[in-house]
């Protein structure tokens, strides 16, 4: 049997119920394809990708047309799964911009929703962009396109004060018609919170058990990109180094002269051979 794709309406009545979805973070065909097959309910094409599988610092050199690039390989490897785009950083600077990647982004990705960044300040374009037909998300807590604000990727909602902040950005965007929110790097109280405050979809990263979706970028909890693990990434393989040893196995093969061999070789009948050889001489 084909694995049934979520929809939108069943996000909501998911979270009703109180039923625990399962999300991951991948950019490329068979990532994704083997995420489908293991049944994970979501996926998300993030602009962390910029740094799993471009090496940038951080997200901020992502463009559109890359995203939807990426998204495009992802539905190819995961039909039947749901689809969450992120918006690149600058493709959502102002209401006309954003209205017109948004559209974009659906229409040439297969996405299923696409997801900013922001909270009240983003009042307006999220609302600009629900109201044009598109599902959106956004994204609240540590927000990877702020980075530089926040000095770095660093936990956000540490006092009540700024808990509170983030509380009445979730309900702003609540308010301006999203259908889901992120929630990155906050306490778990914090995260509680939130979920607690709106009525749409949620789903948290490094916010402890709450939200009704949990999300782990695949490419760590795969033990794939290592270039430094965060707090709350769990890995469940070591495909890094899998995957360096392989190589090394390969290349010292190959030097040895040990492959390929017959097993890994095409071969003529001998019948060709003597031709072949008749021909040569």
């Amino acid at each position: 049997m084909l694995k049934k794709k979520l929809t939108i309406p069943e996000l909501k009545e998911k979270k009703i119920n109180k039923e625990r979805l399962v999300m991951v973070a991948v950019g490329e065909y068979l990532s994704a394809k083997w995420a489908e097959t293991a049944g994970v309910d979501i996926i998300g094409v993030g602009d962390s990708l910029g740094m799993t599988l471009y090496g940038h610092e951080n997200t901020i050199k992502m463009t559109v047309g890359q995203m939807i690039n990426h998204c495009q390989a992802v539905k190819n490897g995961a039909p039947n799964t749901f689809c969450i785009l992120a918006m690149p950083y600058g493709s959502y600077a102002t209401k006309k911009i954003a209205v017109k990647n948004a559209v974009r982004m659906m229409k040439e990705s297969g996405a299923d929703a696409v997801k900013m960044q922001g909270g009240k300040e983003m009042f307006e374009i999220i609302k600009a962009v629900a109201d044009s037909g598109v599902p959106v998300m956004s994204h609240v807590g540590l927000t990877p396109h702020f980075v530089h604000g926040f000095g770095g990727f660093k936990m956000q909602g540490k006092t009540a004060e700024e808990a509170i902040r983030i509380i009445e950005n979730a309900k702003a965007i609540e308010r301006a018609g999203a259908i889901g929110i992120e929630i990155e790097a906050v306490p778990d109280e914090v995260a509680k919170a939130i979920d607690d405050a709106i009525s749409i979809f949620t789903f948290s990263i490094g916010s402890g058990s709450s939200g009704n979706c949990q999300l782990l970028n695949g490419y760590d909890l795969l033990g794939g990109f290592d270039s430094f693990k965060p707090k709350f990434a769990k890995r469940y393989a070591n495909i890094s180094e899998i995957a360096v040893s392989s190589f090394k196995n390969y290349a010292d093969d190959v030097r040895k002269r040990k492959f390929p061999d017959n097993d890994h070789s095409y071969q003529m009948s001998s019948e060709e051979v003597t031709k072949l050889r008749s021909y040569l001489k």
